[in-house]
């Protein structure tokens, strides 16, 4: 039996010693949540592992805090959506190159009553008519891509939120689920990505009010960690997964993702 149990350890470690550097790598993407709770890396992972043999590892946060992880060396990668905060961390030397891969949108839902009768296309509108209401507002308040974008729409919106909030305003500081769970439980307002709204399901009496404004766009952006600040980043493999993502298979795969047959993502990669 020990020399059946050697020769199939030494058989196994040949075969290992036989396989692609890719691999037996694995990388760590910090990421925004609305890639995660949406189901899309659910999605794209296996077909990116399935290509490349590479494991990746997410760390979910919202952005700002995905940001903060990288630049404390803690990833390979960072894929996220607020993109005067990519161009700075990679102007500051923390990040290679910034590469646009996909987008979608925001939308505002509340409830289904709308007692701020803030539904339509303009969203500083919308946002001035639930503060003159002090209709129940539910921020997420965790420095992501989509509290910036928050906190930006209210200040195009002329209202100083540290002037005005009250009781109504309500900050949580997690991520968009939690958000969305904390909207549905006080019936309240919520600035909301598409791709988690559709892949929520405890929506209560919660509806999209506001859609289709052009400043709802929302573009994410992939980032390689700069080695040369954190000489431990997996440069190649990392790489490689910026590669697939904004090559026709990756930009595939992403279109390909859909809840209910609705499409959750667009790419728009650079082509060439």
């Amino acid at each position: 039996m020990d020399v059946l149990r050697r020769s199939f350890l030494t058989l196994a470690a040949a075969a290992l010693l036989a396989l692609p550097a890719a691999a037996q790598t694995s990388i760590t993407v910090a990421s925004t949540t609305s890639t995660e709770q949406s189901g899309l890396f659910g999605h794209l992972l296996p077909a990116f592992k399935v290509a490349t043999g590479i494991e990746v590892k997410v760390v979910a946060l919202g952005t700002g805090q995905a940001l903060d992880v990288a630049r404390r060396g803690d990833a390979d990668v960072v894929f996220v959506h607020d993109q005067a905060a990519e161009e700075k961390f990679v102007a500051d030397g923390y990040g290679v190159k910034r590469t646009p891969v996909m987008y979608n949108d925001f939308v505002i839902v509340g409830p289904a009553d709308d007692p701020a009768k803030a539904a339509g296309k303009d969203t500083l509108e919308a946002l001035r008519k639930i503060a003159a209401a002090k209709a129940p507002f539910v921020s997420r308040g965790d420095k992501s891509g989509t509290h910036a974008a928050e906190l930006r729409y209210w200040q195009q919106a002329g209202l100083d939120l540290a002037a005005i909030r009250s009781d109504w305003y309500r900050e949580i500081g997690q991520g968009m689920g939690p958000a969305l769970n904390a909207s549905s439980a006080a019936n309240a307002y919520v600035l909301t990505d598409r791709a988690t709204w559709l892949a929520f399901r405890n929506r209560g009496q919660l509806r999209i009010l506001v859609e289709g404004d052009v400043r709802l766009f929302n573009q994410y952006g992939v980032i390689l960690v700069d080695p040369k600040r954190h000489p431990h980043v997996k440069t190649e493999a990392g790489q490689r997964f910026i590669d697939w993502l904004i090559s026709p298979a990756g930009q595939k795969t992403i279109a390909d993702y859909t809840i209910g047959g609705e499409q959750l993502f667009f790419p728009n990669a650079p082509k060439g």
